[in-house]
């Protein structure tokens, strides 16, 4: 059928790469770091902007207020009205550029620059997820333009507070449920095993972060007057934290893995059958050997295994020169990534538990819960994951591999367990993007096959209805 054909679509996506590219950085150049209130403004910019696009596109979409950052809502209006219906997601929102000093070029000024597999935009956003969600962004531009009208039904939604725990979001999806539902939910914030090795995840880690805060003294002492006599917190901390962790990589929470799927031998044989440079994923971190909990290979590990990371502390002096003193506080803040069927709740309480076997009752501690998410296994055998993988074949020219994932993606449980949809979760980046840490960048390459893979998507969906 004409109104099908992608083709047309994927010439009209090569004419314009040169101006999505110029897209791309203007939305960019706009500072959005939502969890900077500095930034307020412009990350309320962001919004603006793909607002404007999607107007530009045939949406009718417009910013809706929440009590912090505004939710970007777009509906197509054209779609025929029995189409499959698709609900993409994204967030405009971004990480804190810090540190300055490590980046080659200001975050915010975008820089095309030359690397192994050709020209990548290097700037804070490039890949998560600014980049990503320009590749449909771009698809149903490309679509309306070629064809008038997209083929399925579309909605969008794009947040600007994922980066700091999506605070509004589940109020807006209940406030708005009906308004949101769809078939399945399309999510590119992931990525894949190499520039030519595309990918569908369809397992997620889920996350509980704590910040823990001990006190010994009412105030710093001087170390020689009181050392040796007196609490000091820092001790007490590092050896909490160490004691997280057994002699075999293990979280030492008694009945933490109490809920811990085991991986299926079957998916297991695939994931080591996998293309994974196992070497050149250790060297884009400058590093040579692998560690973490026994008996399981990396990808296991990243993919598969929970694993607790302790993500800042301090305490006492840390000026230049020397202070002699006992500080009155610490703390720290740590992380689990957790696995089906694990509950945050849970390890929540397993670990105040655990804290309070350790530290004696001269010391006053708090243990503050920073934000959580569900882990998640998305279904393989449905019909929309169906179309992905047909998509990305012809996108890509092989066939996609499923894959896990080692990071966290909340939305994906809050849209399952509030608008009652799956996701498909169809990403682009790769291991070396440098997403939350200097110079992140995303490959142009993977931003080309990108737009394809969801031109490609909306044909093969609306296949789906015969």
């Amino acid at each position: 059928m004409a109104e099908l054909a992608v083709e047309p679509v994927f010439a009209a996506l090569q004419r314009g790469f040169d101006a999505s590219i110029e897209r791309l950085c203007a939305l960019l150049r706009i500072p959005s770091v939502g969890t900077d209130p500095a930034f307020a403004e412009d990350t309320r910019r962001a919004a603006a902007w793909l607002v404007e696009r999607l107007k530009e596109i045939g949406f009718d979409a417009s910013l809706r207020p929440t009590s912090g950052m505004p939710m970007v809502v777009a509906h197509d209006p054209d779609a025929p009205a029995d189409a499959p219906h698709l609900l993409y997601y994204g967030h405009y929102d971004v990480q804190p550029p810090d540190p300055l000093r490590e980046w080659d070029n200001p975050p915010f000024e975008p820089r095309i620059v030359q690397g192994p597999h050709g020209p990548r935009v290097v700037a804070r956003g490039a890949v998560d997820d600014k980049g990503q969600l320009m590749t449909w962004l771009e698809a149903l531009a490309a679509w309306k333009a070629v064809h008038g009208r997209l083929p399925v039904r579309v909605s969008v939604l794009i947040e600007g507070e994922e980066e700091s725990a999506s605070e509004n979001l589940e109020p807006f999806l209940l406030a708005n449920a009906d308004e949101l539902k769809a078939d399945v939910c399309v999510i590119s914030d992931t990525g894949m095993l190499g520039v030519n090795e595309p990918a569908i995840t369809t397992m997620l880690r889920g996350i509980l972060y704590l910040e823990l805060r001990i006190q010994g003294p009412v105030r710093d002492l001087h170390s020689g007057m009181f050392g040796g006599a007196v609490p000091n917190p820092i001790h007490m901390l590092t050896r909490v934290l160490a004691a997280l962790h057994d002699a075999h990589g293990r979280i030492a929470l008694p009945g933490f893995y109490d809920r811990v799927f085991a991986l299926e031998p079957e998916i297991r044989a695939q994931w080591r059958a996998l293309p994974f440079d196992e070497k050149g994923f250790l060297a884009a971190a400058g590093l040579s050997r692998s560690i973490g909990e026994e008996g399981f290979t990396t990808l296991e590990r990243l993919w598969a295994r929970p694993c607790c990371d302790v993500n800042g502390i301090w305490g006492g002096y840390t000026g230049e020169g020397s202070k002699t003193v006992i500080p009155a506080k610490a703390a720290a803040k740590f992380s689990f990534r957790l696995v089906p069927d694990q509950d945050p709740q849970e390890v929540l309480a397993q670990t105040k538990a655990f804290l309070s076997s350790l530290i004696p009752t001269e010391y006053r501690w708090e243990l503050v819960p920073m934000g959580m998410g569900r882990p998640i296994r998305v279904p393989t055998t449905s019909p929309f994951l169906g179309a992905a993988r047909r998509a990305l074949a012809i996108a890509f020219g092989k066939e996609p591999a499923l894959i896990g994932c080692g990071g966290s993606i909340p939305v994906v449980a809050t849209i399952k367990d509030r608008l009652g949809m799956d996701s498909l979760l169809l990403g682009f980046g790769l291991d070396d993007d440098r997403p939350h840490g200097p110079n992140e960048k995303f490959e142009l390459v993977c931003y080309e096959r990108g737009q394809r893979a969801h031109a490609a998507l909306i044909a093969e969906v609306a296949r789906l209805a015969g």
